[in-house]
């Protein structure tokens, strides 16, 4: 979702991930337990006595968003990795980032994708994301467990509470885990597919406009249009968050055609 990599801190964590540079910045932590408090607490209202406690819960969810945009950005790295691109990962406050360095194998260079390669690229991470939290979610049913999650995912994506049905996690641990795990990975993923830039649904729009012979402003108009109802619906939904999220996003992107100020 970011378009530059966030600047560098010793209280980083780094490592090698399936040989792609990872970082994740300290930044990421913060806003993750931020993110999870109220589920955390709903989990502890849940099992009550037979909770372990709000901190060991908040751990147990930080590693979950923290896996499941490892997973997003991975299938980023991997797509590039297909079209011969070296890459690194960085996890931080507004999620993750898998950025192509300037070599190219295969004896040659350029600066940019084609089209059909953008969306594949692009498209990567929410097949990725989407795809695991889908298995999480068979496994769970397969043994005749509830998925909570789904009916508490933000908007019309609580449509798919339909799907919830079982007997719930005798053990709350491996509630966090499934629920956890499950709930940013739908939201992240299926969020991240909205036709809006920079995210990856603007990007494989972007894509196929070109592809279609069509202007790269041609994309950043739909983004602008579709930022602005997100906004809008999320502002009516009390999503304040979200709707400030969205609104910025069709103010840049309206900002990125407009003419230069000759003044």
């Amino acid at each position: 979702m970011l378009l530059q990599q966030p600047a560098e801190s010793p209280y980083d964590v780094r490592f090698n991930l399936f040989g792609f540079f990872t970082r994740i910045s300290w930044t990421f932590w913060l806003v993750a337990v931020v993110l999870g408090y109220d589920f955390v607490q709903l989990t502890e209202q849940i099992y009550r006595q037979n909770s372990p406690g709000r901190i060991p819960l908040l751990i147990v969810w930080v590693a979950m968003m923290a896996i499941s945009i490892l997973i997003h950005e991975l299938g980023h790295a991997i797509a590039f990795r297909r079209f011969g691109f070296d890459s690194s990962i960085v996890l931080y406050y507004l999620g993750g980032l898998a950025s192509p360095t300037a070599s190219f194998r295969g004896g040659r260079s350029r600066q940019r994708f084609e089209g059909r390669e953008e969306v594949i690229v692009a498209a990567a991470g929410p097949v990725f994301q989407i795809g695991s939290a889908i298995i999480v979610i068979m496994v769970a049913n397969y043994f005749n467990y509830r998925v909570v999650s789904l009916a508490m995912l933000p908007g019309p994506l609580s449509a798919f509470g339909a799907f919830v049905r079982g007997r719930e996690f005798e053990n709350a641990f491996v509630f966090g885990i499934v629920n956890f795990y499950v709930w940013p990975s739908i939201a992240w993923g299926i969020l991240n597919l909205l036709p809006v830039l920079p995210l990856d649904g603007g990007r494989i729009c972007k894509g196929l406009v070109e592809m279609q012979g069509g202007a790269t402003s041609t994309a950043i108009w739909i983004s602008v249009v579709t930022a602005a109802v997100v906004a809008v619906y999320a502002f009516n939904s009390q999503q304040t968050i979200l709707a400030i999220f969205f609104a910025s996003m069709a103010i840049s992107n309206y900002q990125t055609i407009q003419p230069s100020n000759p003044w």
